[in-house]
């Protein structure tokens, strides 16, 4: 991740920290592994000074050896940290000029050890990276995290509460005739309505030993104002400003809001099948992904030339291995079995894969998949063709925030960035790239380095 042998070009930023520890090891390292592991991982450096002018310095440790003897004895204790998610290469010695320091590289922690918290207090001993730093994480932060770590989808337990008259029957009924249409000869077909949604499990049998509603079953066919008596921030959003009469609509459910949606987005497909289809799969995987508990809600936004889909919850896998393929994590697995039951998604984890070959098969720019917390959302981008138009006026209230959070991702890995690579992360022109990042400067986000050609923008401390 770091270059040691030119430290001195490296800041801190969200996933670098540095701590002189010439007075023994900093308490403060602790809030530092605990944010690292529930953001995205990152380094930590004893034995590294920030001067004013924010570079780094060297400085000769005397025990390299105690202080991480020191660090790995009470990462041991559970009273001290909840759970130790470092391997023995995690943790080296460098030598940087006859100067040696500790480095400790901290992996983004697996969803079933979250929340990673310290002082035997998840409540308020969470902690996640920003640019400003370290956090203390919200309680609805700890909530979220707990939720996923659970080996239960969060679409499955059964709402005891709750009565079959919470469902939309119009959307059960639409839902039988969609799956007599993929398969006449469907088992499930020749159920009573009870008896199909308990099979689909969108029902399931209370203590009363009476059908009741699973939370997969209220959020696809549930009545609007009964969902949000569970999901208080429920809300499916489709909006697009690329037509003379703008397009807005909210779902009433999952299923009603992907169908609707979906009969739009085919729209886009410029007759490729492949085209289509990887839309639908991009929908269906924000929507089966997304953590309903979560604030603001599954957005789908079409302007121009991009359509970004964005749901809340994180990653519950690496981000690189869901763009490989194979590997599935759902949050929802309940409803994507609803879904697969009519054809819809994939499954397997190759949906995302899919997306991103059709889009490299057509020549177009590569998706993007950005991450953001507090809140936490996942966003995935689609530009169609490529984009170099300077015709878009951009200022500080054009500027989406999609485009936002691709640039603070990607200033996240690579530390600094040309208008450039900008301009081509983003599929825009040069031009349009630095009016981007002229009005992220203005809002204080970014800041840069250098002047003319050789200028680059990095995350501001």
């Amino acid at each position: 991740m770091l270059d040691f042998a030119h430290i001195e070009t490296y800041r801190e930023n969200n996933r670098i920290e540095a701590k002189k520890a010439l007075g023994g090891l900093p308490h403060s390292i602790w809030e530092t592994y605990s944010a690292f592991a529930n953001t995205l991982g990152g380094i930590i450096l004893l034995g590294v000074e920030e001067y004013r002018d924010k570079t780094f310095h060297t400085v000769d440790l005397p025990c390299p050896e105690i202080l991480i003897e020191d660090f790995l004895e009470l990462l041991g204790d559970s009273k001290k940290v909840s759970v130790n998610i470092l391997s023995e290469k995690d943790i080296t010695v460098e030598n940087i000029d006859g100067n040696r320091i500790v480095a400790i590289r901290v992996p983004r922690a697996p969803r079933c050890d979250k929340p990673v918290y310290i002082d035997g207090d998840p409540t308020h001993g969470t902690y996640r990276r920003n640019g400003e730093g370290d956090y203390r994480c919200t309680p609805d932060e700890v909530a979220a995290m707990l939720r996923d770590a659970s080996v239960k989808t969060q679409d499955m337990p059964v709402l005891e509460h709750m009565s079959l008259a919470s469902l939309d029957n119009d959307s059960i009924q639409s839902y039988r005739h969609r799956l007599k249409d993929h398969d006449r000869d469907h088992s499930y077909e020749k159920l009573d309505d009870i008896g199909l949604l308990l099979k689909l499990g969108a029902a399931g049998l209370g203590k009363d030993q009476e059908p009741h509603p699973t939370s997969a079953g209220l959020l696809m066919f549930g009545k609007t104002s009964e969902i949000i008596k569970e999901y208080p921030h429920f809300k499916l959003e489709y909006r697009e400003d690329t037509l003379d009469a703008p397009v807005y609509f909210c779902g009433k459910n999952v299923y009603d809001f992907y169908f609707r949606t979906a009969d739009i987005l085919r729209g886009y497909s410029e007759a490729d099948d492949r085209v289509a289809t990887a839309l639908c799969e991009a929908l269906a995987n924000c929507m089966t992904n997304a953590d309903y508990r979560g604030k603001q809600g599954i957005t789908v936004i079409r302007s121009k030339q991009n359509i970004a889909f964005s749901n809340p919850g994180g990653f519950r896998i690496d981000i690189n291995t869901a763009k490989s393929g194979g590997v599935s994590d759902p949050r929802n697995g309940a409803m994507i079995k609803l879904f697969h039951i009519v054809d819809i998604g994939t499954g397997a984890g190759s949906g995302i894969p899919n997306i991103y070959g059709t889009w490299n098969s057509k020549g177009w720019s590569a998706p993007v998949i950005t991450e953001s917390f507090d809140p936490e959302r996942i966003t995935l981008t689609l530009t169609f063709g490529k984009d170099t138009s300077t015709e878009i006026p951009i200022g500080i209230k054009r500027i989406s925030a999609h485009h936002k959070e691709i640039i603070v991702s990607h200033l996240t890995r690579s530390i600094t960035a040309s208008s450039k690579e900008i301009a081509g992360l983003l599929g825009i022109s040069v031009p349009h790239a630095r009016k981007l990042l002229s009005s992220m400067i203005d809002d204080g986000i970014i800041t840069p380095e250098g002047n003319g050609k050789s200028r680059v923008y990095k995350l501001k401390n």
